[in-house]
């Protein structure tokens, strides 16, 4: 008798249990699972519009025909390999240099290059337009200082602005990953650099042999969150280029690439969903192998 009892409470407390998370669930489903799938089955459509018309994989085969598409791919890696790398470094270089307590004004440095993170994106893009527009502030700077002899075309000239890209996420995103390497110094024990310091081992060597290995799960982390984003880079471009992608698709990204399709130019809904699924084996294969290369191989 006791044996049932506990067993029809246990059955209540599911019951109970599943009946607070259902409404999570459901929203889930209709705005997380349902898209996936639904995108999925696109996929396998082409046409214009509405009208489509079952195609298999037609719109794989599309896409290495398709130059827009590989221009767009080739920019969001180039984006990836160059800007992930430089923000990652300088991040942890900034964090190590900030964990010092007896470094003056800390907090003002920290939350200084934090802020751009939460900065608005429509403003800070306005700003770097206006800064690097052919007589804005950056290239008034380098004239005076004699580093070049014309004004650079950030905004027009397509290597140009690529580094203008790479610029503006620097900017924005270094400071948030220097939060996590900074939060993961601070846990690390001072004693340890303090037995190398007395064994006589540089602040290089510190830095390499310790600190390093040390924060390998945070580095790993902030690597493929940054990769994540890196490659589904949209926001920037847009607002930098007031979604053209240019110049002459110079900077279009693969997310940029499927809201024209969708949204700006005749609705192809098929191409656009395959694309999006490039997108998806891009991340699921970078992390994969950023995971095996971070592998405990002790």
């Amino acid at each position: 008798m006791a044996a049932g009892k506990t067993g029809g409470l246990k059955r209540y407390y599911d019951l109970n249990g599943w009946l607070f998370v259902a409404p999570s669930l459901l929203l889930i489903a209709i705005f997380l699972v349902y898209p996936i799938l639904r995108s999925l089955y696109l996929s396998f459509f082409s046409g214009k519009g509405m009208i489509m018309k079952f195609a298999g994989f037609g719109n794989v085969a599309r896409l290495w025909n398709d130059p827009v598409f590989l221009q767009a791919l080739t920019n969001t890696v180039t984006f990836f390999v160059v800007q992930v790398p430089i923000m990652i470094t300088l991040a942890l270089m900034l964090a190590a240099v900030l964990n010092n307590d007896k470094l003056k004004f800390i907090g003002f440095f920290r939350t200084a290059i934090f802020l751009p993170c939460v900065a608005s994106l429509v403003a800070y893009s306005v700003l770097f337009k206006s800064m690097f527009s052919v007589d804005g502030v950056v290239n008034s700077a380098l004239l005076a200082v004699g580093l070049v002899s014309t004004p650079i075309g950030w905004l027009t000239e397509p290597f140009w602005a690529k580094v203008l890209v790479i610029l503006a996420i620097t900017w924005r995103w270094t400071g948030y990953n220097m939060i996590f390497y900074l939060a993961a110094l601070q846990n690390i024990d001072k004693s340890i650099y303090e037995a190398a310091k007395i064994d006589g081992v540089p602040a290089w060597a510190r830095f390499v042999y310790i600190t390093v290995p040390m924060l390998k799960p945070v580095i790993l982390f902030t690597t493929i969150i940054s990769t994540i984003g890196t490659i589904q880079l949209f926001d920037e471009v847009y607002n930098l280029t007031e979604g053209r992608g240019g110049p002459a698709n110079a900077t279009l990204t693969l997310s940029l690439y499927i809201y024209n399709l969708t949204f700006r130019f005749m609705p192809s809904f098929g191409y656009a969903a395959t694309i999006s699924y490039v997108i998806v084996i891009m991340v699921a294969l970078l992390s994969f192998l950023q995971f095996y290369a971070a592998r405990d191989r002790s």
